[in-house]
């Protein structure tokens, strides 16, 4: 199936860890391979354009980008529909991914989110956790959803607190509620061999099997694990006593980790990608989750993080965020959060003089206006007293919107729109369509944060209208770019108003 593109037409969409590279336009020469998700990150087989067309296919597709010429897959949906990008997505989501009902707690959104890995690593302890909880609040940030990471149990599958770690997890958890931090626990869909779990699930036929017949081993970041099979309901009611045990400990929800495609056999009878879904579609119940990997699931109650940054200001740290962030919301993952701040692989934090805190500072500053802002290694312990202000005053600023920020996750959970947008979605000006490094919220803030090092200005584009900068300055624009002075500040900009 071939297509002409128009002029000045583009398209976003596919794999999330490809918005580096969008948008597609009419010079692009690009081979995309979405028929299965091979990406540690979100894919869904979407492209939008600012056109108002569409291409969809479930079972998966290859697109071939041109010079102006698209090819893809036979089979492949092409809708079209009056308007922009804004239109073609309205329009893919009612014939594509309807979205689900939205069950996700507010309090992932409402203030910061902190996760232990940095900080404790595969170390978590009662101790370690409390101690980091009470360092947040004794650094003046304020309590919000606090998730412990992998460590925390004696092996995988055995989803209860290591006694030697956890002397009395029930009182660690009350404790953590008192200084207002609901906890959510790390978890995979592993299962450690050789014990007893793995005898159990085997002997039940609960386990991912290869074509032999025996269960199947998955190499992963951790070393070799067997694999729950979350297609089968047995394997569903097993983990969910699990957790529910969990929950009337205290927990209020769950990490769901792991579950990328690539961990699946290939040559089983169910796909990887159908496995990567049933995962996050047992994770969908619990209004606190999160997912770092899913395949075809956009639209869903699913909190949705980047896969893990390098701490870097290239194209696999800072600059991706937003590019990244922006697929993210076009195919459907609108709770999205940026990684973590200062990135999250967790080796880059080893040495205290390999940090950069500068990035750290200028990632609070990209994160603080997404839908989720999350913390692991402690600002407060590897900034200086002068750039850790600067990461405060961030949390002061995601404070400051926070009525807009909500109204437009509300306007989300009803319409199924975008939170974070591409200016082309809200705008029509050409210019806008080709923009990757600023974003809106919802219909009227614009966030336009400083990328390279040692910049204290940078190019911002204003789509025509009245803009309120977050400093009180009032500026008109006919549609142009302007240099903006933010020195080590950042600069949200409020829409006042549609023409001059």
């Amino acid at each position: 199936m071939k297509l002409k593109m128009m002029p000045d037409e583009v398209f976003l969409g596919g794999a999330v860890t490809d918005g580096i590279r969008q948008p597609y336009t009419a010079a692009s020469t690009e081979e995309l391979d979405l028929t299965r998700n091979e990406t540690p990150n979100q894919m869904m087989p979407l492209l939008l354009s600012t056109t108002g067309h569409w291409l969809w296919n479930p079972a998966g597709m290859r697109v071939s980008f041109q010079k102006g010429e698209i090819q893809c897959t036979e089979g492949t949906t092409v809708g079209q529909c009056c308007g922009g990008l804004r239109e073609s997505y309205l329009d893919a989501m009612q014939h594509c991914f309807p979205p689900h009902e939205v069950k996700l707690d507010n309090r992932l959104f409402t203030a910061p989110v902190y996760n232990t890995w940095i900080e404790l690593t595969f170390h978590q302890t009662q101790d370690g956790v409390l101690q980091y909880a009470q360092e947040i609040l004794q650094n003046d940030l304020p309590p919000g959803v606090l998730m412990i990471d992998d460590g925390w149990s004696d092996c995988y599958g055995r989803w209860q607190f290591s006694r030697e770690k956890f002397r009395d997890p029930a009182s660690m958890l009350a404790q953590l509620h008192r200084l207002g931090f609901p906890v959510m626990l790390w978890i995979c869909p592993f299962v450690t061999p050789d014990t007893l779990e793995y005898r159990e699930l085997e002997r039940r036929g609960l386990l991912v099997t290869s074509e032999n017949g025996l269960p199947h081993i998955a190499h992963w970041w951790n070393g070799w694990s067997a694999v729950l099979d979350m297609t089968k309901p047995a394997a569903r009611r097993w983990l969910k006593q699990q957790l529910d045990d969990l929950q009337a400990l205290g927990v209020d929800g769950f990490k769901f980790d792991a579950g990328d495609s690539v961990y699946y056999p290939s040559d089983g009878i169910t796909t990887g990608d159908e496995h990567c879904r049933a995962w996050a579609a047992f994770g969908e119940q619990y209004s606190f989750n999160e997912f770092r990997v899913t395949s075809g699931a956009g639209g869903w109650s699913l909190t949705q993080r980047l896969c893990d940054k390098d701490h870097s200001w290239g194209n696999t740290g800072l600059a991706a965020l937003i590019p990244d962030a922006i697929v993210q919301s076009l195919t459907g993952h609108s709770f999205l959060c940026p990684d973590m701040i200062g990135g999250g692989e967790y080796r880059n934090f080893y040495s205290q003089e390999r940090l950069d805190q500068e990035l750290v500072v200028r990632w609070a500053q990209v994160a603080c206006l997404m839908p989720v802002m999350q913390f692991s290694a402690a600002p407060w312990r590897i900034l200086s007293s002068e750039n850790y202000a600067e990461v405060q005053q961030a949390v002061a600023l995601r404070k400051r919107y926070l009525p807009a920020l909500e109204k437009a996750l509300a306007a989300c959970r009803k319409t199924g729109e975008p939170v974070l947008r591409p200016l082309a979605y809200n705008f029509t000006d050409a210019a806008c369509s080709r923009i990757m490094d600023q974003f809106m919220i919802g219909n009227d803030l614009l966030v336009a944060p400083i990328l390279e090092k040692g910049a204290t200005s940078r190019p911002v584009y204003f789509p025509k209208g009245c803009w309120l900068s977050s400093s009180g300055h009032l500026l008109e624009s006919s549609g142009e770019v302007r240099t903006v002075e933010m020195g080590i500040h950042i600069e949200i900009f409020e829409k006042r108003c549609e023409s001059i």
